[in-house]
């Protein structure tokens, strides 16, 4: 699919997807989604995820331009007491997303529940900063996850707040497969 030139010179902002509600994630591979029937190249890095299993990374597979990679170890990270694996591969996933958002690869450029690893102090929001202020000028940046810090707040274009009023999991409903993975 060829790309009309001006859709990549309107690129550039940095979003967020924060909250205690369900659907950040979610919201960044409907864009993704959008992107892709736009012609655009997406890759998506994922902090503190390691299922390969999930229907987003099996379609990822599918899908032309669009490169997806967890990162993580199993199980999930205990936020009051992270071990040094957990701190070892929220530092991978990092170094990887710097490499692939600095490749010129990507239009549009997610970092999946980053915002829950610097809340929990896996990552630095600072050197997140310096990298997204060193990343080629027409790259979109979406980055998910509750805790997102102040200081990305402040630096964000875009700021979108998912609350949860009601969620199927207080009735004792689980994550389901093709809904929740």
């Amino acid at each position: 699919m060829t790309v009309d030139g001006n859709v990549k010179k309107e690129l550039g902002l940095v979003q967020v997807y924060t909250g205690n509600g369900k659907g950040k994630t979610t919201a960044a591979l409907g864009l993704s989604l959008r992107a892709l029937g736009n012609g655009l190249s997406v890759a998506m890095v994922q902090f503190m995820k390691s299922d390969q299993e999930t229907g987003e990374y099996r379609m990822s597979k599918e899908l032309n331009n669009f490169t997806l990679i967890p990162c993580g170890l199993p199980p999930l990270v205990d936020p009051k007491n992270p071990t040094d694996g957990d701190k070892a591969a929220a530092r991978e996933a990092l170094d990887i997303a710097k490499e692939l958002l600095y490749s010129g690869k990507f239009d549009l450029f997610i970092m999946d529940e980053i915002n829950v690893a610097m809340g929990w102090k896996l990552v630095d929001p600072k050197e997140v900063i310096e990298i997204l202020k060193g990343r080629p000028k027409n790259v979109e940046v979406v980055m998910t996850g509750r805790y997102v810090p102040d200081d990305i707040i402040a630096f964000a274009d875009l700021v979108t707040e998912m609350r949860m009023i009601k969620h199927p999991y207080d009735k004792g409903i689980g994550p389901r497969k093709g809904i929740e993975s």
